[in-house]
């Protein structure tokens, strides 16, 4: 199957962080935006079901763009509020934060 550059993965957020959570998400600081297009990231979608929420990018060199966003200070400084969010861990430091979803179909 050919690559689509696409990378997706899910997170449940606690019950009693989810307003906080999406309000976050309806109003991102422009700096958390910058540095995601910065870091090639694009086309970049959260759909909600109820606390769970499916993250879409899509992005030519994943690797880098993790590099990029672990060491960007405005992301640093949303990721320590949102990773008390989220059920489990997303420190781009870590082997393997995010468990990406297997592309099982892609219509180009």
């Amino acid at each position: 199957m050919e690559n689509s550059n696409k990378f997706a993965w899910t997170w449940k957020i606690k019950e009693e962080k989810l307003e906080e959570y999406v309000a976050m998400h309806l109003a991102p600081w422009p700096e958390i935006m910058e540095e995601h297009s910065r870091a090639g990231i694009r086309n970049y979608s959260i759909f909600q079901n109820g606390n769970q929420f499916f993250y879409c990018f899509e992005c030519d060199d994943v690797e880098k763009a993790f590099g990029i966003i672990a060491e960007s200070e405005p992301c640093n400084r949303w990721n320590a509020i949102t990773s008390q969010m989220v059920e489990g861990s997303f420190d781009f430091r870590e082997a393997e934060p995010i468990r990406p979803l297997r592309e099982v179909f892609y219509l180009k």
